[in-house]
């Protein structure tokens, strides 16, 4: 959410600059973006969308659950996860921003929104994949800068009004939320229904056509070919919506297998990236040739869980690997000069002493609230973090991917080799996530200000700042929706919070229902080779954008086909759009924001009773 951050803070500083003692320049709203990112994804690095609901939901008592955390130790958890990533990958920067100068498309893109919407020259900002042009730009008038600030900010009012005005009304009129568009009885016995959500179709435009597309192939699979397979042979004998005995939790050991290849195949592409590196960079010198290192793996159109970490396909994907390098050129042999003063830098004593006592805070706060977790096994959690997280650093950077889903997946296969406790394989791939998540966050923010030339150091703060706000509202929001809602439930089906104890249970060898093993390993082997194909076999092809992305496929297999058939639309309408890339992201920012809004609304309006029609 870095793009709409910087929308709304741009719109909001600008309505009151008036009353400000202070300009509000492209540098003060990378730090608005940075610490409003570092709030708005503390649901996500906390797990609060997946692992806690599943340790407080769906964990069997032979299991150690289920859990009840209370809303001081929820805090503790949060705050307890939410520094040690940020302060391991500052020291990153130099590396990977400075001197490789990894593209981090989403924090390229956010640069370049800010740059437009502050009236910047932005013709130096990236390098353009095209020619340059011999005609010089002309620097934008007041009068136009005026027009499109004007003209952007309605188009955001607009959608945002749209959207709210829809979640207002699905919220009297619930049947809103599942159009049966393909019959009623495809609607009620298959699941084929479609829930128009703003908000879907909104992430669908940022996700782009590709990733939609793989999307509704796995859906198409899942729930039109495999859900009937596994209830016509008895596989599957329940409801379809059954997670027990149904299709629905039948489906789930396919899409997981998926997953996993992907992540394993993934990840183990980019721990063998230093070493073919080196290996290029020999040859190169040996032979006196020049050409550019090429990466083992690419990615980048498939979002997280459907809708984490989008790559902003539209805007983004002209900024993807366009820098130019100059011939013979390595960017590990040589040594780039610090690109601002050590003032607006942090410090190694800072990050030394941080990174410490930020991992003495997380390792006692799982020991608090987790007591049953062994010290041992929170000690190697939170050392795999840190290792991980370097991995989803990079990823992030060459294909605005952060794999944080597969990293937590890969910690619960490696902690399934340790202890077949589930509780322990939970709780240690949430470390490992939210390790991630908060590393590859800091990282785009720091890309966006490295392009703006703000302050590092002051980003750092924001960051700090943002996440003990986080933390806290995270946690009280958290409990509020759980007590005034069910949770698992038709509202708030929390899929992720299966994919996590499904996954644990996955590696130990437990649950598995009659032909799902065998199903797994074909799609296993399938996602595996899909994934190679992409990432090396047709490099450069242009048959690789057919070649369905993992991650994509297995979460359209995974969810209901009515959590994918809007972000299709969506998909379907950024194929369509012909005109200003950067008017899409509005659009879309505003759709998104908009149903966010209103369902807090709808959240006071259930707490205190109010009756649907």
């Amino acid at each position: 959410m870095s793009m709409p951050s910087s929308l709304i803070g741009f719109a909001l500083f600008k309505t009151f600059s008036a009353h400000l003692s202070y300009p509000f320049t492209p540098t003060e709203n990378v730090l608005v973006q940075t610490v409003a990112v570092a709030v708005g994804s503390m649901p996500l690095s906390a797990g609060f969308v997946g692992v806690i609901p599943a340790l407080e939901t769906l964990l069997l008592p032979s299991e150690g659950g289920p859990l009840h955390i209370s809303i001081p130790k929820l805090i503790l958890w949060s705050i307890g996860v939410a520094f040690f990533g940020v302060f391991f990958a500052v020291p990153l920067r130099r590396q990977v921003i400075v001197k490789e100068k990894l593209p981090f498309p989403s924090g390229t893109a956010t640069a370049l929104m800010i740059a437009v919407l502050h009236g910047k020259d932005t013709r130096n900002l990236v390098a353009s994949s095209s020619s340059p042009s011999t005609e010089p730009e002309r620097p934008p008038s007041t009068e136009d800068h005026a027009r499109s600030w004007k003209s952007k900010t309605r188009l955001l009012g607009g959608a945002f009004c749209v959207s709210a005005a829809y979640t207002l009304a699905s919220y009297f009129v619930p049947v809103l939320r599942n159009l049966p568009v393909f019959g009623r009885g495809l609607a009620t016995h298959w699941l084929w229904a479609l829930n128009p959500s703003p908000a879907y179709v909104g992430q669908g435009i940022i996700m782009g056509t590709s990733t939609t597309l793989h999307m509704l192939l796995g859906a198409v699979v899942g729930w039109g070919v495999l859900s009937p397979l596994a209830k016509h042979n008895g596989w599957a004998p329940g409801p379809v919506d059954d997670w027990a005995k149904g299709s629905r939790g039948w489906i789930v050991w396919v899409s997981l297998a998926i997953m996993l290849s992907d992540s394993v195949i993934s990840l183990g592409g980019l721990v063998l990236e230093p070493a073919v590196r080196a290996v290029m960079a020999m040859r190169r010198r040996g032979d006196g040739g020049s050409g550019s290192y090429q990466r083992l793996l690419q990615g980048g159109d498939e979002g997280e869980d459907g809708a984490q970490n989008s790559s902003y396909e539209s805007v983004a994907g002209t900024l993807h690997h366009r820098r130019p390098r100059k011939p013979h050129h390595d960017p590990a042999e040589e040594e780039e000069p610090e690109d601002l003063p050590p003032s607006h830098l942090v410090s190694n004593k800072t990050v030394i002493i941080g990174l410490f006592l930020s991992g003495l805070l997380c390792i006692f706060s799982t020991t608090l609230v987790f007591p049953t977790v062994p010290l041992p096994a929170t000690l190697i959690a939170f050392t795999l973090a840190l290792l991980l997280s370097i991995m989803g650093v990079r990823a992030l950077g060459q294909t605005d991917l952060n794999p944080v889903s597969g990293i937590s997946k890969l910690t619960q296969l490696l902690f399934a080799l340790i202890t077949p406790n589930v509780l322990t394989n939970l709780v240690a791939g949430a470390i490992s996530e939210a390790g991630a998540q908060q590393a590859g966050d800091i990282m785009q923010d720091l890309k966006t200000g490295y392009l703006l030339r703000a302050s590092p150091r002051a980003q750092f703060h924001g960051q700090l700042i943002g996440s003990v706000a986080g933390a806290v509202v995270s946690a009280v929001v958290y409990r509020l929706y759980t007590t005034v809602y069910p949770v698992p439930g038709e509202l708030f089906q929390v899929p992720t919070a299966y994919v996590w104890v499904d996954c644990a249970r996955l590696v130990s060898g437990e649950g598995l229902p009659k032909g799902a093993w065998t199903a797994a390993c074909i799609a296993a082997a399938a996602g595996a080779a899909a994934t190679l194909a992409r990432g090396w076999g047709l490099k450069g092809s242009r048959w690789r954008e057919w070649v369905p992305g993992g991650i994509a496929v297995a979460v359209g297999m995974y969810n209901v086909p009515s959590f994918t058939l809007a972000r299709a639309v969506g998909g379907g309408v950024a194929w369509w759009w012909k005109g200003e890339e950067t008017t899409l992201v509005i659009l879309a920012s505003g759709l998104i924001l908009g149903e966010g809004v209103a369902s807090v609304v709808s959240l006071a309006m259930a707490s205190v009773g109010v009756p649907h029609l």
